[in-house]
C-alpha cells in the first residue's frame, strides 16, 4: 500500500512509525513531515489545508490511503476533498469534525443525546458573558469555541480569571465562547474508532496538561501521557460507551452526518460515573504516542478498516504493557517559546518497540537540529509496568542535550505517586 500521512508534529511522526511496522505499508509518504519523520518515510512539502493540492499529489503517487493527523485539516474538510476525488480517507466530515471544531455543537449534540456533561451556555458577546459568570461565580471554565490547539481553555478558580480569559477571548474577531461549570472527578482520555456504523475501542490513555508539575500553570497542549489510564476501568468504559458515545455517534448519524474516524472522548470521572469534558475527532497528542508505541503495527489495519468501513472484521490485540512520553518543550512555552536552541544526542538513542524519541517541533539549519515550536520532542517509552515505561522513557530525557528544552518529572504521578 502507499499510504499518506497529513501533518508534521509528535502526533504524525508516532504513526508514521506505528505504520511503517506493518508490512503491507510499500511506501509511506508525510506531508509536510518533520526532521524526525525524515529519517523513516518521505516527506512531501504540501500544505495539508490544501484540499486540491493534496488530491492532486494523491492522484500522481498512487495514494491508496490517506491518515488525516491534524483537526485543522478536517474541520476545513480535507476529508470531503478528499472522499470526492474517491480516496479512502481516515478521518471525519467537515460536518462530524464540529464535534471538535465548535464546543457550542458538541453541547448541544450532548444535549439532543442526553449524554451526561457540565452545565454550560455559549456567549458571542462580551458584556453577556462577564454578566454570566458573574452571577454563576468561580471556579468555572471558560472555552473558546473553535479550534485553540488545546490551549483554548481557562479554568478560573477566581472571578478575576475568568473575566481576563474572557477578556482575551473577545480580543480576537467573530469569538464566540462556552462557559460550563467546574466537572468534579479526574480527567482521562477514551479513545474510539468509528467507520460510521460500527465501533471498536482501542484504548485509554491520561495526559497532563499543565504546564508544571503536580499539574499547575497555565494549560498547554500536553505535557506528557502514560497508556493504559487505571482510572478508566472496563466498567467505566462500559458507562461511557453506553451513555456517551454510542448516543453521540447515534445522533451524528440521524442528522445524515455519521462520524468515521477516531473519536477521542475527554471524560472526567467521579465515583466510577464518567462525564463528557470535550470531544476531539482525531488522535491525541501525546496520547498518539503512547497508543502506538502500544498498538504497532495493527494500528494500521485498524486504520484502514475505518475509512473502508470494516471495523466489525477486525480486533484489537492487546499486551499487557505500558507505555509512558514525556514531552520536552522550549522555554517560555505555552506562552512565547524560545525556537532555534540547539539538540544534540538523539543519534546514539536506541529506536525499538520500548524506546522511541518522537520530533514534533524541530528542524533543521545548517545541519543542525534545533528546536522549532513550543513542544519539540516526546521521549516515550514502554514496558511491562508503567514504573519501566517510565524509566525508560527519561533514561532518553537524561540523554538528550538540550540544554534549552524543559520538561516536567513527574508524568504518571496519578498511578506511581511523585517522583
Amino acid at each position: 500500500m502507499n499510504i499518506l500521512i497529513l501533518g508534521g508534529g509528535g502526533r504524525e511522526h508516532a504513526l508514521a512509525w506505528a505504520v511503517k511496522q506493518n508490512p503491507k505499508c510499500d511506501r509511506l509518504i508525510v506531508a509536510p513531515g518533520n526532521p524526525g519523520i525524515a529519517a523513516i518515510a518521505e516527506c512531501a512539502a504540501i500544505d495539508p489545508l490544501d484540499g486540491d493540492a493534496v488530491a492532486e499529489f494523491c492522484h500522481e503517487a498512487a495514494v491508496d490511503l490517506v491518515i488525516v493527523g491534524p483537526e485543522a485539516p478536517l474541520a476545513a474538510g480535507i476529508g470531503d476533498r478528499l472522499r470526492a476525488a474517491g480516496l479512502a480517507v481516515f478521518g471525519p466530515s467537515a460536518e462530524a469534525a464540529r464535534l471538535e471544531s465548535s464546543k457550542a455543537f458538541a453541547k448541544a449534540i450532548c444535549d439532543a443525546c442526553g449524554a451526561p456533561t457540565a452545565a454550560w451556555a455559549a456567549f458571542d458577546r462580551l458584556d453577556a458573558a462577564l454578566a454570566h459568570v458573574r452571577a454563576e461565580g468561580a471556579p468555572i471554565v471558560v472555552k473558546a469555541d473553535g479550534l485553540a490547539a488545546g490551549k483554548g481553555v481557562t479554568v478560573a478558580a477566581t472571578l478575576d480569571q475568568a473575566e481576563a480569559a474572557l477578556e482575551s477571548a473577545f480580543s480576537a474577531e467573530a469569538a464566540r465562547v462556552v462557559i460550563e461549570k467546574v466537572l468534579p472527578g479526574e480527567e482521562a482520555s477514551f479513545f474510539v474508532l468509528c467507520d460510521g456504523t460500527d465501533i471498536l475501542p482501542i484504548g485509554t490513555a491520561q495526559d497532563h496538561k499543565r504546564v508544571g508539575e503536580g499539574d499547575v500553570g497555565p494549560n498547554t497542549g500536553g505535557m506528557g501521557a502514560y497508556s493504559p489510564a487505571p482510572l478508566l476501568t472496563d466498567d467505566v468504559q462500559r458507562r461511557a460507551l453506553a451513555t456517551i458515545i454510542e448516543p453521540t455517534l447515534r445522533e451524528m448519524a440521524r442528522r445524515g452526518t455519521p462520524f468515521q474516524g477516531v473519536l477521542y472522548a475527554g471524560l472526567m470521572v467521579e465515583d466510577g460515573m464518567p462525564r463528557l469534558v470535550e470531544y476531539n475527532v482525531r488522535f491525541g497528542d501525546p496520547e498518539a504516542q503512547v497508543l502506538a508505541m502500544r498498538l504497532g503495527g495493527q494500528m494500521l489495519d485498524l486504520i484502514q478498516a475505518t475509512a473502508e468501513g470494516r471495523l466489525r472484521d477486525v480486533t484489537v490485540t492487546w499486551a499487557d504493557d505500558h507505555a509512558l512520553t514525556v514531552v520536552l518543550a522550549a522555554r517560555g512555552y505555552p506562552g512565547q517559546p524560545q525556537a532555534g536552541g540547539p539538540i544534540r544526542g538523539l543519534d546514539r538513542l536506541p529506536e525499538t518497540s520500548a524506546q522511541m524519541v518522537f520530533h514534533a517541533g524541530t528542524a533543521l539549519r545548517d545541519e543542525r537540529l534545533v528546536a522549532a515550536g513550543g513542544r519539540v520532542l516526546c521521549a516515550t517509552g514502554r514496558g511491562t509496568t508503567l514504573q519501566e515505561a517510565r524509566d525508560r522513557a527519561y533514561a532518553l530525557v537524561d540523554a538528550i542535550e538540550a540544554p534549552d528544552l524543559f520538561c516536567r518529572r513527574d508524568i504518571g504521578w496519578r498511578a506511581l505517586g511523585r517522583p
